[in-house]
């Protein structure tokens, strides 16, 4: 694919371009992406992958963690419903991605910067086009600068006390 210029659907790029993290089933979807490269479908280079086992035992907490560390976006893909290795594992990523959508919603992250997908082992051109659909998504949004706002939200640890300075407690 030739280079793009992300300028033009949100001024706010500049040079760079997304950053999109895919946690992607090692059954389906990390094989789809595997057929799409060995096929050479072309998709926009914004995908760092991340093979996770199954979608069911994504902590959210990754997904935050990837957003707060600079991603723009965040897709999570696995296999279809009713088809997980591990029965229900897509199941549990639909709920569980639901409720992390809406708790971002909160936070100020558009939805659309967190995807949920399908793409079986076969489905090569349909990963390629998730990616695509998502990276102009993501394109036009422009880039999240999510992280000074988690610096003002969360809350401080405070600092532990000085031993040195505490009376000492006689009991008895």
């Amino acid at each position: 694919m030739a280079k793009r210029d992300y300028s033009l659907d949100n001024p706010a790029w500049g040079d760079r371009r997304p950053v999109i993290v895919g946690f992607l089933c090692n059954w389906c979807s990390y094989r789809a992406a595997d057929l799409a490269g060995t096929s050479r479908m072309g998709y926009p280079a914004t995908l760092r992958d991340i093979r996770i086992m199954c979608t069911g035992r994504l902590d959210p907490t990754f997904v935050i963690k990837a957003l707060s560390e600079g991603a723009d976006g965040v897709i999570v893909m696995g296999c279809h419903p009713g088809q997980c290795h591990y029965d229900v594992g897509n199941f549990k990523a639909m709920r569980r991605m639901a409720l992390l959508r809406r708790t971002l919603a909160q936070l100020g992250v558009h939805p659309d910067r967190v995807q949920l997908a399908w793409a079986s082992a076969a489905q090569g051109t349909l990963f390629t086009e998730t990616i695509l659909n998502m990276t102009n998504a993501i394109a036009r949004l422009g880039p999240l600068e999510w992280r000074d706002t988690v610096a003002d939200i969360a809350p401080s640890t405070p600092p532990l006390p000085d031993e040195a300075h505490e009376p000492e407690v006689i009991h008895g």
